[in-house]
């Protein structure tokens, strides 16, 4: 598992300003620093991926680089994850995209009980690829297993990632004992715990809300 904020940068910054009241009453600012993160973990992820050596022609002479093999598939938990996502996209600007509408069913005590409602879903082919899911909360855990669960109809691909801003420790522990296959986690700041409505605690609040308005 991957966590930005064990090793100190700039990450940092964009951090505290979602996480403090005051600042993140600015949507545009909310969204941005979302989006932000999105970049620097889309850097991180490309790390991980495979390369391949192709050679150049300059002006003046010949050269070589490593490029990415294949670029992911990126694929967005609406609607909170949107700005994030954003971030994914102007890095991996050449990949396919996927849609997903999952959401936590009603207000509950009982984190065991919570029921995860899976209403969309537009995805590519993902058969033998790289995917990144991406979801700026993770909480319980339960709608990225959902998630993955339904994106098996559309391939088997050769690895996951989970990207989020921040995890709770019950939910990285959910999706490690309930996945099928292993998946690498990457996240920017591990939290606390979950109170006992299953909210990241200190968390930063509601992020789709915060970046489009409270919903009815």
């Amino acid at each position: 598992m991957f966590i930005l904020d064990k090793k100190n940068s700039i990450a940092n910054h964009f951090l505290y300003q979602l996480r403090d009241s005051e600042i993140q009453k600015d949507r545009f600012r909310f969204r941005k620093n979302l989006e932000r993160l999105g970049e620097i973990m889309a850097y991180e992820i490309s790390k991980s991926l495979p390369f391949y050596q192709k050679s150049i022609k300059t002006p003046l002479g010949n050269s070589s680089v490593e490029l990415i093999k294949y670029q992911p598939v990126l694929i967005s938990v609406l609607r909170a994850a949107i700005p994030f996502y954003q971030g994914f996209l102007n890095f991996f600007d050449d990949t396919d995209s996927g849609f997903i509408g999952a959401y936590r069913k009603g207000e509950t005590d009982d984190s065991k009980n919570i029921e995860i409602d899976y209403l969309y879903q537009a995805a590519p082919s993902i058969e033998g690829r790289e995917v990144i899911l991406i979801d700026p909360m993770l909480a319980t855990g339960k709608s990225f297993i959902k998630t993955i669960e339904n994106l098996y109809k559309n391939g088997n691909p050769s690895k996951i990632h989970i990207a989020s801003v921040i995890a709770a420790p019950e939910g990285i522990d959910f999706l490690q004992k309930n996945t099928k296959q292993s998946v690498e986690i990457w996240i920017c700041s591990l939290d606390e715990k979950l109170n006992d409505k299953s909210y990241i605690i200190p968390g930063l609040g509601d992020a789709g809300d915060l970046s489009f308005g409270v919903k009815l």
